[in-house]
């Protein structure tokens, strides 16, 4: 055998980090993150047809089969899939990371430049095609990500599902203080005040605000007086009834507001310029910006981390060897994960918690806490799927929509601009909730049809080459 001596071998590079073959591909992570488009498109398609001022709002008009499907969406659709695709993005980091370790190349540099391309296309997304993107949130999370595998003080898989747990914990513990102080501070009596206090005002607001736009701009130079006149004597304690009348003047301001906001927004979409919804998307983005670090920094990142852990422990990698822990998940996350899920929509969108905000907050932290829990039983019940022969050829067919992710989110955004908004099929705020899903199912078949056909040809799909090429600083091989 012949000999390499230690002065050649110091001169050999080290292997070259690049693409993944796809036989070296995760096929699990592939498969759930096609599924998850289907949970996010299903959930999205609504905020193309209506104002996503009002995200996370339930429409209140719906009826018959469209607010059953508006529910049902709602209850076990919205909030789960992003959160599951956010999982998939940790596992994703962590199976490059591993690798560019194997291949003996840094991986920092590489990260950021990856990191910073999503970012930019998460913004050309928000500006030209629909507001609502997610990219530019999960960019800056994996930059963040990207400082806590740098920095972290151990090498512990331990270390890395109690951290996340915790990180997922703290607002839920907070949320769960404040309520007990709450809790043992207000007796019966004193609900009952605040309960009637609150009745009083939301009937005074409703009143006022059926009455014609000009009249409440007429009316608002009298509260706005009272509203002065308070602030002006701020030394003088002011009585219960000019508090009462300064919360309906602040509460119809408010509301007028955001009734302005929506007609804004509806006017940019159902016009026939494009660029004049663009105008609108790029005053938006700031917007939407705003809730970046929040989004990243409280809801991302631990599950980045969980997803991190998840491939580190090997559990997704090698998902046949650890089926009870999925299947744990799976029988834990369904059985909480559903009735608090029910009974938590059911809490918010009861008329008596547009009134009370007490129990408006226990309705979205249940939500919040159960959104979570029926995340992870998703993902265990197909990774449970995944382990029977009979499911495996079904959930195959999605592995093909997942490794074209970016392509395939980025097209549902030029397909349903094309149907809803005014500049191209017009159907802003005339397709219902129900008819909505039979364009979610022709797009999912169409991308599942032409992602197979697509990747039986080429090495990725086309937003998939731009983002790997711009990484690189290469261009990328194309064909197969």
């Amino acid at each position: 055998m012949m000999q390499v001596s230690q002065e050649d071998e110091s001169v050999i590079p080290p292997p070259e980090l690049k693409p993944l073959d796809k036989n070296k591909r995760v096929d699990a992570l592939d498969i759930l993150r096609g599924l998850a488009l289907v949970g996010i498109l299903l959930m999205n398609i609504e905020w193309f047809n209506r104002a996503i001022i009002s995200l996370g709002g339930h429409d209140t008009t719906l009826t018959g089969i469209d607010h059953a499907v508006g529910w049902l969406i709602r209850c076990f659709v919205e909030g789960k899939f992003y959160k599951l695709f956010a999982l998939i993005f940790g596992m994703g980091f962590a199976v490059m990371l591993l690798r560019a370790k194997d291949a003996g190349r840094p991986f920092g540099a590489w990260f950021v430049r990856r990191m910073l391309v999503l970012l930019l296309i998460g913004i050309a997304h928000m500006i030209f095609l629909w507001g609502g993107d997610i990219l530019h949130d999960y960019a800056i999370a994996g930059l963040i990500l990207l400082a806590w595998v740098t920095y972290k003080k151990t090498e512990d898989p331990k270390a890395y599902l109690k951290l996340a747990l915790m990180w997922l914990a703290i607002p839920i513990f907070l949320v769960s203080f404040g309520g007990s102080i709450f809790g043992m501070m207000f007796n019966e009596s004193k609900y009952q005040e605040m309960w009637q206090n609150e009745l009083d005002i939301y009937t005074a607001v409703e009143q006022q605000l059926a009455i014609n736009t000009d009249a409440i701009l007429e009316n608002n130079d009298a509260i706005d007086g009272v509203a002065s006149s308070v602030e002006d004597t701020s030394f003088i304690m002011p009585t219960d009834e000019e508090i009462r009348e300064i919360t309906i003047a602040e509460t119809i301001e408010q509301r007028k507001k955001l009734l302005v906001d929506i007609a804004e927004e509806d006017s940019a979409f159902m016009q026939n310029s494009y660029w004049q919804a663009t105008e609108y998307r790029f005053g938006f983005m700031g917007f939407m910006l705003m809730f970046t670090p929040i989004m990243s920094l409280v809801v991302l990142m631990p599950i980045f981390i969980l997803g991190f852990w998840l491939v580190v422990t090997e559990k997704i990698t090698k998902h046949q060897e650890h089926h009870k822990f999925f299947s744990l998940l799976a029988k834990v996350g369904l059985a909480v994960g559903i009735p608090l899920n029910v009974a938590s929509v059911l809490i918010i969108q009861h008329p008596a918690a547009g009134i009370s905000g007490i129990l408006q907050g226990v309705g979205q932290m249940l939500f919040y806490i159960a959104q979570y829990l029926l995340s992870a039983g998703y993902l265990g019940l197909v990774v449970c799927a995944l382990n029977k022969q009979k499911w495996q050829q079904f959930f195959a067919a999605f592995s093909p929509m997942g490794q074209m992710a970016l392509t395939n989110y980025l097209m549902h955004s030029v397909i349903l601009t094309s149907i809803f908004y005014g500049y191209a099929g017009g159907q802003y705020g005339e397709i219902s909730r129900a008819p909505q899903m039979l364009i979610v199912i022709a797009i999912i078949v169409a991308q599942i049809i032409f992602s197979k056909w697509w990747l039986n040809r080429y090495r990725f799909g086309p937003m998939e080459w731009l983002w790997r090429s711009l990484t690189y600083k290469q261009r990328q091989p194309m064909k197969l």
